[in-house]
């Protein structure tokens, strides 16, 4: 089976979809990452620039990712791109890959980039333009949590992902640049409170959540 993360920025796969991603993995399925966007300078420095790249082939070599693609948009710019070209780029990448099923950010994000990927995602995965299985919209924690729209995330769909989560972390690791201390939520003690939330929720002990898009059923 095909998988297809879209991730807005390099590391939204792994906080939202890590430890769900590992689980693909343990079944031999082919997880394939979207990577919309790009930092650049000056607003990012040439060492961090010049790391990325090895964070993010570290963090999927960890979680089994099959390949990635990069669309190259600019970081936090989005809102500056014409929507049919978005569109048609993340189009170009669903008929290249062919999923069945299809994660996507969460509308009601605070992160503009975010808002603008579910969107322009959810017009690419038309009925019309490509019809999959399943489309599920997971949650960034330290942007979905303070954006205080109209749209909260409200799960319908729970992962356990109590065999995985160890992975999920190491995942994380990779992107160093990206952790911060606790209580930040994008620290390792965050992202675990927040597993454990799910978990709770669900009745095990780690899980990650999503909210249910679309289905089609037989």
């Amino acid at each position: 089976m095909n998988i297809l993360i879209i991730a807005p920025h390099p590391d939204d796969e792994v906080l939202g979809c890590g430890g769900t991603i590992a689980k693909y993995k343990e079944k031999n399925d082919a997880i394939f990452l979207c990577i919309v966007t790009k930092a650049y300078t000056p607003d990012w420095s040439e060492e961090f620039l010049k790391n990325r790249p090895k964070e993010i082939a570290k963090s999927n070599k960890i979680l089994g990712i099959h390949n990635t693609f990069f669309l190259d948009y600019p970081t936090v710019k989005l809102d500056t791109i014409p929507q049919k070209e978005l569109n048609d780029a993340i189009s170009k990448i669903i008929k290249t890959v062919k999923p069945e099923i299809v994660y996507i950010p969460h509308r009601g994000d605070l992160n503009k980039d975010h808002r603008i990927v579910c969107e322009t995602s959810l017009v690419a995965l038309r009925p019309q333009n490509y019809k999959v299985k399943k489309i599920l919209s997971y949650e960034v924690f330290s942007t979905i949590e303070w954006g205080g729209l109209s749209e909260s995330f409200a799960p319908t769909v729970y992962v356990d992902i109590t065999d995985t989560f160890a992975i999920k972390l190491e995942a994380m690791k990779a992107y160093e640049s990206e952790l911060r201390s606790y209580p930040h939520p994008r620290s390792l003690k965050g992202i675990e409170a927040l597993a454990r939330k799910r978990g709770l929720e669900a009745g095990v002990e780690y899980a990650e959540a999503y909210k249910l898009i679309r289905e089609f059923c037989i």
